[in-house]
């Protein structure tokens, strides 16, 4: 790898610029090869040659099979070396831990899934999602670790790595997530609220990503990701989108927060199991009275389960929690005016049940110019859309936010990443 000092750190002098350009180019393919780059750079077939030899040679292309011809001699593709490096994405839930190991173009190589719950603390809570990672990483193959993302199901401070005051997370108040990863992985590591991360896998299902989307989250708790042009807004302390804690108008429900009435309160999946024993208590029958006589523990899988196989107090549940949740989304479709709405999560698992409930919602509070070109749809409910996200969130900090900082050394550089995040 180079070690000219002025490219280590980064001066955005032309050539910098312009090699940096090529292999996000190749990278995304929009150019695969040589006289596609010069068409798009505008650069001459000489100088377009000596920066492509520069990122070969520091490891970040390679030759790859012909071209199709136009007439002349068939060009050389090249591809993005995707496979030098590994990207571990540890995605906590407030029941489950999900990890998972990609390349550097966001393929996913392998992963793993165990019930926990978050309450366990951050160290124990970490030590086992590390666990799980160090197991996936030995049947991935040697190539080094260049990021880890972690996504949180609680407020995180952004550019700490700290969760801040997470209603579902005690004793994660202030932990720093980040030092704590970077003891066991000495490499570049940013941590998000999870939600983010599911917006950001929304994206890559999408052309063009410059997308004005935001998912919504109806599981155990309630949150929002915003992305405006296809990129995340996440508000200056890294609090935009978190509407599980708005005023529910005329709700007296104490929320984990400790207010009264939040949406989680009345709309998360914690609340629709409260509300669930309740009934039963009370004398409802049905596929949740039968769980609960058998000994089952009621979750919000449960219920969104039961509710899309029509039982009563399910659906009565569902559609409740759909129509408050729709309620705030509209108000932030006014606000914002995205032009995809995608609900996910638990409870949102029950499909035309609950997105009927929130399309009605939506477009009965909504300004007609705000919705006129929406569209509100279930997402894909694929348990590895975390980890893709995760991988997004780390592809972009790495080759299109702190990638001059770092590249002549051929690696992320810890210092240099965090510092440009």
């Amino acid at each position: 790898m180079a070690n000219d000092s002025t490219l280590r750190f980064g001066a955005q002098t032309d050539e910098v610029t312009s090699l940096l350009r090529i292999v996000n180019l190749v990278r995304t393919g929009e150019a695969t090869t040589r006289p596609e780059i010069g068409r798009l750079t505008g650069l001459g077939r000489g100088v377009v040659s000596q920066r492509v030899d520069r990122a070969i040679e520091d490891g970040f292309l390679e030759d790859a099979e012909l071209g199709p011809s136009s007439g002349g001699r068939a060009p050389r593709n090249l591809r993005f070396r995707a496979e030098q490096g590994r990207i571990v994405v540890c995605a906590l839930g407030a029941l489950h831990i999900h990890v998972g190991i990609t390349d550097l173009d966001g393929t996913i190589l392998n992963d793993a899934h165990k019930s926990w719950d978050i309450a366990e603390g951050p160290q124990k809570t970490l030590d086992a999602a590390l666990a799980m990672a160090e197991k996936l990483l030995r049947r991935a193959g040697d190539a080094d670790v260049w990021a880890v993302v972690v996504g949180l199901p609680g407020p995180v401070d952004f550019a700490t790595g700290r969760p801040v005051a997470p209603p579902i997370m005690p004793g994660w108040n202030g932990f720093d997530v980040r030092g704590r990863v970077q003891e066991r992985f000495a490499v570049p590591v940013w941590v998000d609220n999870d939600v983010n991360l599911l917006a950001l896998s929304e994206r890559s299902h999408r052309q063009p990503h410059d997308v004005d989307l935001i998912f919504c989250k109806i599981g155990t708790g309630v949150g929002a990701g915003l992305l405006s042009k296809g990129r995340l807004h996440r508000g200056a302390n890294g609090a935009a989108g978190d509407i599980g804690h708005v005023r529910v108008l005329g709700s007296e429900d104490v929320c984990r927060c400790g207010k009264i009435g939040c949406l989680e309160a009345v709309a998360g999946g914690w609340a629709l199991v409260r509300d669930a024993e309740k009934a039963i208590g009370d004398g409802a029958t049905g596929a949740l009275s039968y769980f609960v006589e058998q000994g089952e523990p009621l979750d919000p899988e449960r219920i969104a389960i039961a509710a899309s196989h029509g039982d009563a107090l399910a659906i009565s549940l569902i559609q409740r929690s759909a129509r408050v949740a729709g309620e705030s989304i509209a108000t932030m479709v006014n606000m914002f005016n995205p032009a995809i709405i995608v609900i996910g999560g638990a409870i949102a698992s029950a499909g035309e049940v609950y997105l009927a409930e929130v399309r009605q919602r939506v477009y009965e509070l909504s300004l007609p110019l705000a919705t006129r070109d929406l569209s509100i749809v279930n997402s894909a409910n694929d348990i590895t859309e975390p980890i893709r996200g995760g991988a997004q969130l780390a592809i972009e900090q790495l080759f299109e936010i702190t990638f001059p900082r770092w590249f002549a050394n051929g690696h992320p550089d810890i210092d240099a990443a965090q510092r440009a995040a």
